[in-house]
């Protein structure tokens, strides 16, 4: 009897270790992923490790474990997480919760899995909510479009059983079944034969369906292909884009038998995860059709909206307050397309088969007047930077050190305006100072509404703010984005009409030496570090010497501004730019051969942590199923030489240089207004 009663406190001690082990593996998990401390006194807040949605755990069957121990005021379930957070009304009641559930076996609902749940006391949580995002441009959901009684005949007419069915070439894909009516879509080719119709044309029972579609303005065009796709829970799609050269613009596709998520995603990798219930039509035309992607992730369950129980349609947003999961059940889609007689010939030529090939890359030349400067900002910065403004932003985390220096070393209370402020990542560095923002691009302008920082769009040639208004200002990476001196000058003159007397302004621009005494800049040292990443695109013409180009004159810059370089003590930096010539493509992660120049940005699906900006959309055309589009944008620069850019402040009379220095790459100077 004593053995036995030994044999069972061992037992028990062992399990009270795994439980303890488990509960610390917990604690680094989420250190590691939401930067939060658990902590050892008890508190109002619980973190559960194995009951996320990540793994399975619904909102509802979470929800009925947890209120047997007291009432709460929150459950918050981050998405794709494996642990949830509830708050209790009292913290009595989470001790309750805590003593009872720790290292307790749970089998989760519409699974034989068990799971073992691990608990730990947290302070209070804010886990930030994702805005809520549009619909794509050009998509649409319309609802209820057709009835139970309609969806029934059409889900029975076709016919899954016996042979594959040479008539209508049905084919068992990887990830679901598949038929063809009308035209046999070809994977092999990502394209239809439009020589050889299947015989049969569309089923009958269709037609009625498409009349509507059509009397409804849903499409333009009636539709002679259609193919029909039968998912089974756990089966999906691949992201693609539906070959331009095969279809016409609109692609319409019904949902049969359940409900389903699909994703869409922008090329600067922004997503939107749309919630399609039965019986709905999607509308796919313009920009939602051409230029992003759509694909059903193979799972079994969706994470969807908990109070819309996943039958409204709209898009998923992360409310970690209000997401659970769904289980799929079979789903059935007719999508129903024209196929297209002549090349396509969309605004998407990037990405466009039709137009591959043709897009021999016009590069621009350097600008001779004020419409054509302002011009070529226009089509290779302003516009670059809304394309890519999402996944700029994602790049653009880590604030500078000596901006930072700057900003911290101002007065309690001083206002400063971010003239370029770009995704605002230096507006919140120090509580003190009243900061505002301001950007050419509304997308980064909404990505610091976003932060809660105050923000406005604007041209740095023409901001509205009072004169003398700021204590300081700072312009980082902005004034090389602009086109000939004399814009260049009237951006450092605006910014010195915002100070008030004595106020002091910070300006970065790309320096052409990214090697400064014997030192290789951050820029440079990082090629080393992308050997094994996909080789730099680069359209149109390849980037040469100077020398190889063209005189090397300056001709395009107006008199006074040879003036002001001509004390320079390297008076030639090693390139100037060149008169009537095209402007190079620059080669990412080396040295500069020019000062103005379009520099790469590769557009690659979503989270690079380093890439190099870039812009304007030149990209590789050609669409597999499971392709995703990959984008390069470039983006115009005029790099400058040691000393210019001082020079240029010097030749202000209402300024002074009160210092200037070089910073992994950049030339930098402190004005203060005199």
């Amino acid at each position: 009897m004593e053995t036995q009663t030994s044999e069972d406190h061992l037992k028990v001690q062992k399990m009270k270790k795994k439980v303890l082990r488990k509960q610390v593996r917990a604690q680094h998990t989420l250190m590691r992923h939401e930067g939060i401390k658990c902590i050892s006194h008890a508190t109002q807040s619980l973190v559960i490790a194995n009951a996320g949605l990540g793994n399975g755990m619904s909102r509802q069957q979470l929800l009925r474990i947890l209120e047997e121990y007291g009432a709460m005021e929150t459950l918050s379930m981050p998405p794709n997480k494996p642990y949830s957070f509830v708050k209790y009304k009292t913290t009595e009641e989470a001790k309750k919760a805590f003593n009872a559930l720790n290292g307790k076996e749970v089998t989760l609902e519409g699974c034989s899995q068990n799971i073992v749940l691990y608990i730990n006391f947290v302070e209070k949580v804010s886990l930030q909510n994702a805005v809520p995002t549009s619909l794509p441009p050009g998509l649409m959901v319309v609802e209820k479009i057709i009835s139970p009684e309609e969806e029934r005949r059409m889900l029975e007419s076709i016919d899954w059983k016996g042979d594959e069915d040479t008539q209508n070439a049905q084919k068992t894909l990887k990830h679901r079944r598949v038929k063809h009516f009308g035209y046999e879509f070809r994977y092999d080719n990502n394209n239809v034969d439009k020589d050889k119709p299947l015989p049969g044309g569309l089923p009958e029972i269709c037609k009625p369906f498409l009349e509507k579609c059509l009397k409804q303005g849903y499409i333009k065009h009636k539709p002679d292909q259609l193919t029909v796709n039968q998912y089974e829970p756990g089966q999906g799609i691949p992201p693609h884009t539906d070959t331009h050269s095969a279809f016409e613009d609109e692609i319409i596709s019904l949902s049969l038998g359940a409900e389903i998520v699909m994703d869409f995603k922008h090329p600067d990798g922004h997503t939107v995860a749309i919630m399609l219930p039965r019986c709905s039509l999607l509308v796919m035309t313009g920009e939602s059709r051409y230029l992003w992607t759509h694909g059903i992730t193979p799972r079994k369950y969706d994470v969807i909206q908990a109070s819309e129980l996943g039958h409204k349609v709209g898009t998923i947003t992360t409310d970690v307050g209000d997401l659970t999961l769904n289980r799929r059940e079979t789903r059935t889609s007719f999508t129903f397309r024209k196929v297209r007689r002549s090349p396509c010939n969309c605004i998407y030529p990037s990405v466009c088969d039709s137009q591959k090939g043709q897009q021999t890359a016009v590069q621009p030349s350097f600008p001779q007047n004020e419409m054509e400067a302002s011009k070529l900002e226009q089509e290779y910065v302003h516009k670059v930077y809304e394309e890519i403004a999402t996944h700029f932003s994602s790049t653009r985390h880590s604030p500078w050190p000596r901006i930072v220096e700057f900003l911290r070393s101002l007065p309690t209370g001083s206002i400063v305006a971010d003239i370029g402020c770009g995704n605002g990542k230096y507006l919140g560095i120090n509580k003190d100072l009243y900061m505002v923002g301001c950007d050419r691009s509304k997308n980064l302008v909404d990505i610091c509404g976003e932060k809660h920082f105050q923000a406005f769009v604007c041209d740095a040639l023409s901001v509205p703010m009072r004169s003398g208004s700021c204590d300081a200002c700072i312009s980082i990476a902005v004034i090389h984005h602009f086109s000939t001196a004399e814009r260049r000058l009237a951006t450092i003159q605006e910014l010195a009409r915002l100070l008030r007397s004595g106020g002091t302004a910070l300006i970065y621009v790309w320096a052409m030496e990214q090697e400064y005494k014997n030192q290789k800049s951050k820029y440079l040292k990082e090629k080393n570090c992308s050997k094994n990443k996909d080789k730099e695109m680069n359209t149109g013409t390849a980037q040469r010497p100077l020398s190889d180009q063209g005189p090397d004159n300056s001709s395009q810059d107006s008199a006074w501004s040879d003036q002001l370089l001509k004390d320079l003590k390297d008076e030639s930096c090693g390139a100037k730019p060149v008169a009537d010539f095209r402007l190079p493509v620059h080669t990412n992660r080396t040295s500069f051969h020019s000062q103005d120049l379009l520099v790469p940005w590769h557009l690659k699906g979503g989270t690079k942590k380093k890439e190099e900006n870039v812009d304007t959309v030149l990209i590789p055309g050609g669409s597999k199923e499971s392709q995703e589009v990959s984008p390069v944008f470039h983006r115009y620069y005029h790099v400058f030489c040691e000393g210019e850019l001082e020079a240029v402040c010097r030749s202000l009379d209402c300024v002074r240089v009160q210092k200037s220095y070089y910073d992994q790459g950049n030339w930098c100077v402190i004005l203060e207004k005199l």
